[in-house]
């Protein structure tokens, strides 16, 4: 059932709605999908459709209810841009809103109100157009121990507990869990674009979690969910930034294991025709992210990597 979550006039005869699909059958929790929060992450509009498809057609396997709401924002998806256009406004730094607030204020309120009392939150989003990212929960270590085992279950790569909040105060993940609703941050690849296979390995993450809450009759294949690698602080990661300005050119992609002195890739002119510094791995590890937008400056991430091979 397809309900408003809230909705205001615009200037000209014309409406701003948030929507959900609501769908519930018995007794059970309550796990709410949210995405669209910044327009030009786009990974979570085709979890969100593989989802409701899935329960849709299996309503029978219901035990609960899967609220989803696929726009948070939903003229910066409509405009491919990060904030919500026209308000100059970050949508994802401004929860828990304000009901007498600014128009944005009082929707982002609307939003929080709606979720809080959830027995699980997934807010879904995709890196920059800048980085690629493997599939990923950030969790601060303040909630930790209430998060890292929903996500173990969701059997997604990488598990990042760092010490600052993994959001900063004004996300909907950081007001919920400070108010007891649990939310998880779950980030893939690149911002832009849709990857089908990590958004079908998100989606057989979520299934786990609602299949080991109850919500779900039907345990997904095991073999599709992984084992997690936990890194806990920033201490074990290792960041390549660019010596110089140029264009960034490599060959390998994220998610593999990197030897100290490796070649990540090389930072070229393309005036001169010469190299103008070749990118190496820092140390043995788990590369997981790897720029994705080729012109840098001097500074510029490049690659993150997890320092700890013992996983």
């Amino acid at each position: 059932m397809i309900q408003n979550v809230t909705s205001l006039e615009m200037p000209v005869d014309e409406e701003f709605r948030i929507v959900k699909n609501h769908m519930t059958r018995g007794k059970g929790k309550r796990i709410c999908i949210v995405t669209g929060t910044h327009g030009d992450e786009l990974e979570g509009q085709f979890v969100c459709y593989l989802i409701a498809k899935m329960v849709s057609e299996n309503k029978q396997k219901l035990n609960g209810t899967v609220d989803i709401y696929p726009a948070l924002n939903p003229l910066g998806i409509d405009t491919m841009q990060r904030g919500v256009p026209a308000f100059d406004i970050d949508m994802n730094r401004i929860f828990p809103g304000n009901s007498r607030g600014s128009m944005i204020e009082k929707v982002a309120h609307d939003i929080y109100t709606d979720l809080s009392g959830a027995d699980l939150v997934v807010d879904i989003h995709s890196s920059n157009i800048f980085l690629r990212e493997v599939p990923q929960v950030r969790i601060s270590e303040m909630t930790a121990s209430t998060l890292v085992p929903y996500a173990k279950m969701m059997g997604i790569d990488f598990i990042w507990i760092h010490q600052a909040a993994t959001v900063l105060e004004s996300t909907l993940a950081h007001s919920l869990n400070s108010t007891g609703t649990p939310c998880i941050v779950a980030e893939l690849a690149v911002g832009g674009r849709i990857s089908h296979s990590m958004c079908q390995r998100l989606v057989d993450g979520i299934q786990n979690i609602m299949y080991n809450m109850g919500i779900w009759s039907e345990q997904p294949d095991p073999s599709k969910i992984g084992e997690s690698i936990v890194c806990e602080g920033a201490d074990p990661v290792a960041f390549i930034n660019a010596q110089t300005s140029g264009v960034f050119i490599t060959d390998i992609h994220n998610d593999m294991n990197v030897s100290k002195g490796q070649s990540i890739g090389q930072i070229i002119s393309p005036l001169t025709g010469k190299v103008l510094s070749e990118v190496t791995s820092p140390c043995d590890g788990f590369l997981f992210t790897i720029r994705a937008y080729p012109i840098v400056y001097e500074g510029s991430l490049l690659g993150r990597i997890y320092k700890d091979t013992t996983y």
